[in-house]
């Protein structure tokens, strides 16, 4: 077995192939940019080299680099990871020129399936069904066009070397287009290196399905089931499961044998997945493959207790597979939530900073189920604007779908993050959704649940109760430290619009509470004043929640649902009902960034008429370009940045007459 593995990549997947090297016996090296010098990943590898700037296309895609820090270590294999080049035959080549093991597929598997083109081509060779499109090449917008309107409206542009859910664009009619097909092919260039693009029929209300497969060097290939993803937000994967909801037994056997004959054909060495579109009738075709190991793998390794990464080391070092397809076995149900740097309730869009704090829910067995928390970050590590804005992978498997999610939903509620926009109250909300429960998914699942865009879910009359108690235990503990004389049983506490009279006593180190007329117990309490997380029990329930002091009494978030609390006296609380309400701030004439990002163009000038919709800005963070457009018709008053300006979030970048 190998000796020492040198990791072409970093983040969660860095650390996640340390873990398995370690239990192997195998040292890692790990090399590192600018921006992931005190990174998690350094800090646990055996050895690390330093490989040059913050942007990928200056370090971690830079082969040479790559293979010199191999020689300066004595490597004698790289693993990609995911991403990167990962999915490089060219660097794979190289490798095998420079007598360096590459953890990954031969250079003939990834060019045959890891260009998205040319796999459509071996594909329609094969005989598996495709998705109907425009498998060659596209000169420009005009040619983009052209074949699009051939296929018929709506298509996907999608770059060849793309995945992560980059370079991708839906069209709905030629304007799309227009505006879509220069921004894919810009991502495509400064993620991938790569701007080819092809375009391809858009199945509407599809789920995406895809097969994990599994091969070595002596003609095995097993497949090790499947992976639902479809919910999903501009096109990138955000909630998988293993299995899918959607199979039945005859579909998956179907599914499975279509990805082992595919991968068989080209020989195929590693692990990868092949990626199909589904009907919600069960019928598949062909999308695409992904020569490497994918970022959702924790839910088929949670489902099968094989370890893909362990898998595909032995498999590059020349071991044949240890088990055959009839040994594989589906064992209970697994889900994962991507915990995205991202903020929700402004259209998902990127966010960037440092992890003030980071409290992940505790690894490891609860009862007869599991939590697994894969991450490459720790408490004060900063989330960089060059890299995907993933802070962690959170998994859970239990025997059942339903367990699965109700451990998920506890499991974000305990993953507490300041510092930054998160996705866990989205994350949350989708698991304490009827229709996720029922396994009734989409591609447009985000589309059709949140339609004005997510802005949480109103509060249950149980989290109302909830939030009140909790919001009356912290006044009440307050009170005791500053004005122990004035801290008094009866209370108003005003929960968003709703007012309830409660009173509290303190009992057996909890507190009895009557909330109206309800009897409530609040004990085992872990939260002193000045703590941003609330737990304890409620009725026998154990919860956590999101706790801050506001100018006025509390803003508490229980999992999808925040409301600002405040306790009263009755006496005050008859005062306060006779404030007059805050106004908001008027920004109507004002187009604000979004996000922290950079500024790619600036497509109005002062004096410019302008009409709602048009482009005013395009803005680039973490790869992704965002086209920002009028939401007025207006006249230009002035233009405060110029293309490679970098901005923060809401920084006025043009101003309306």
């Amino acid at each position: 077995m190998f000796s020492k593995i040198l990791i072409a990549n970093r983040g969660e997947i860095a650390v996640r192939i340390i873990k398995t090297c370690r239990k192997m016996g195998i040292k890692t090296v790990v090399v590192y940019s600018e921006a992931d010098a005190d990174s998690m990943a350094v800090e646990m590898a055996d050895e690390t080299v330093f490989i040059g700037p913050p942007p990928a296309s200056e370090s971690y895609l830079v082969a040479d680099k790559i293979i010199a820090a191999v020689r300066e270590t004595g490597a004698e294999a790289i693993h990609p990871g995911f991403g990167f080049l990962s999915e490089s035959a060219a660097f794979a080549r190289r490798c095998a020129e420079e007598k360096i093991v590459f953890i990954g597929p031969n250079p003939h598997a990834i060019e045959a399936m890891g260009d998205k083109i040319e796999s459509k081509k071996f594909a329609v060779k094969a005989g598996i069904s495709v998705v109907p499109g425009h498998v060659g090449e596209i000169d420009d917008t005009a040619h983009a066009i052209h074949i699009s309107e051939d296929i018929g409206y709506p298509v996907m542009l999608k770059a060849s070397a793309g995945g992560g859910g980059k370079g991708i664009r839906v069209a709905w009619n030629r304007k799309d287009v227009e505006e879509g097909f220069p921004a894919v092919k810009a991502e495509a260039k400064s993620s991938f290196g790569d701007d080819r693009i092809f375009i391809e029929k858009f199945i509407e209300s599809p789920r995406h399905v895809e097969i994990q497969v599994l091969g070595d060097k002596h003609g095995h290939v097993v497949h090790l089931f499947e992976r639902e993803c479809s919910i999903q937000r501009r096109n990138q994967k955000v909630i998988e499961e293993a299995p899918s909801p959607l199979l039945d037994e005859a579909t998956r056997k179907a599914m499975g044998d279509q990805a082992v004959a595919l991968a068989m054909a080209v020989q195929y060495d590693s692990a990868g997945t092949v990626e199909f579109v589904a009907g919600q009738d069960r019928s598949f075709f062909f999308l695409e493959m992904n020569t490497r190991l994918q970022v959702e793998h924790p839910v088929t390794e949670l489902i099968t207790g094989v370890d893909l990464v362990e898998q595909m080391i032995r498999s590059a070092y020349g071991e044949p597979l240890p088990f055959a397809q009839g040994d594989l076995k589906i064992n209970g149900w697994a889900m994962e939530s991507r915990i995205y740097a991202e903020d929700p309730y402004r259209g998902f869009l990127p966010s960037i900073g440092r992890l003030v704090r980071y409290s992940p829910p505790a690894e490891g067995s609860v009862g007869n189920a599991i939590v697994r928390n894969d991450a490459g970050v720790r408490e004060g590590d900063e989330i960089s604007m060059f890299y995907d804005p993933m802070i962690s992978k959170l998994s859970t498997w239990a025997p059942t779908r339903d367990q699965a999610i109700d451990l998920m939903g506890r499991a974000l509620e305990d993953f507490h993050i300041e510092g930054l926009g998160q996705n866990i109250p989205f994350l949350a909300a989708v698991m304490d959704q009827d229709r996720f429960r029922s396994g009734e998914l989409s591609t447009n699942y985000i589309k059709d649940e949140f339609p004005e865009g997510f802005q949480g879910l109103p509060p249950t009359d149980a989290q109302r109760d909830l939030m009140s108690a909790v919001a009356l235990a912290m006044h009440r503990a307050m009170l005791a430290r500053a004005a122990p004389d004035q801290l008094r049983t009866d209370w108003i506490v005003i929960s968003g619009a709703t007012k309830l009279s409660m009173s509290a006593t303190a009992s057996d180190g909890g507190l009895n509470i009557l909330c109206d007329s309800r009897k409530l117990r609040l004990e085992d309490i872990r939260w002193r004043p000045g703590q941003s997380v609330f737990r304890a029990n409620l009725d026998g329930r154990d919860f956590t929640l999101a706790v801050k002091p506001a100018a006025e009494g509390f803003v508490i978030r229980h999992r999808a649902t925040t409301l600002r609390v405040v306790v009263l006296s009755p006496r005050s609380a008859e005062l306060h009902g006779k404030l007059p309400p805050k106004k908001a701030a008027d920004t109507s004439k004002l187009v604000l960034s979004p996000m922290p990002g950079l500024v790619v163009s600036i497509d109005v000038a002062e004096g410019q008429s302008v009409r709602s919709g048009e482009v005013v800005a395009v803005l680039e963070a973490m790869k992704m370009q965002n086209i920002l457009r009028a939401e007025r018709d207006g006249v230009v008053k002035a233009v405060s940045v110029k293309p490679g300006d970098s901005v923060a979030a809401d920084e006025v970048l043009v101003e309306f007459a």
